[in-house]
């Protein structure tokens, strides 16, 4: 495998964390998403809902971890596999609608992934809990801006078929191989 940091993006529900949780049992190097991280985090400091009541916090928060687990990754010896990287945190703010300082786009453009896997929204899967609270089409709406963005940063989006999760794990690493 010649890619060292592969990405693995999508709307809510699109089955990223399930695809993560197989690289890993198969042993790979996994990092997991760390919005649940940052919203339990919030929590525990009396904010319900950090995204919804100061999102440019969160996404300042969220902005912080996922530069250093991109700086961690850069160090392991093999491959890693990442559930969401820094561009998604200018596609949620693009979504709301909110601006955000020249620092978010700046990471976009120095921290750069080896490949781009996504997720495309799957309404048969499709759940909500306390920390996805997006509806179907809300998450649809963010997989558009995740591909604006992305796209925008040049990356090259390698869609994963809605198959099980042993085929988009075989789907993703027959596409890291070449």
């Amino acid at each position: 495998m010649n890619k060292k940091i592969i990405l693995l993006i999508g709307g809510p529900s699109s089955g990223k964390t399930t695809l993560i949780n197989h690289l890993e049992a198969e042993g790979h190097i996994c990092y997991p998403e760390i919005s649940r991280e940052v919203i339990l985090k919030a929590r525990e400091e009396g904010v319900d809902y950090l995204f919804l009541e100061n999102p440019m916090l969160f996404s300042e928060r969220l902005l912080e971890g996922r530069i250093k687990q991109y700086q961690n990754a850069v160090n392991e010896e093999k491959p890693v596999f990442i559930d969401r990287g820094i561009p998604d945190v200018v596609a949620y703010m693009d979504f709301i609608g909110d601006s955000y300082p020249a620092e978010f786009v700046a990471a976009c453009e120095t921290y750069k992934y080896d490949k781009v896997f996504l997720l495309p929204p799957w309404e048969e899967i499709y759940t909500s809990d306390a920390e996805r609270y997006e509806s179907y089409e809300e998450a649809s709406k963010i997989h558009n801006y995740l591909v604006d963005t992305y796209t925008k940063y040049g990356y090259e989006l390698h869609e994963v078929p809605k198959t099980s999760v042993e085929e988009r794990f075989q789907f993703i690493i027959n596409h890291i191989k070449d």
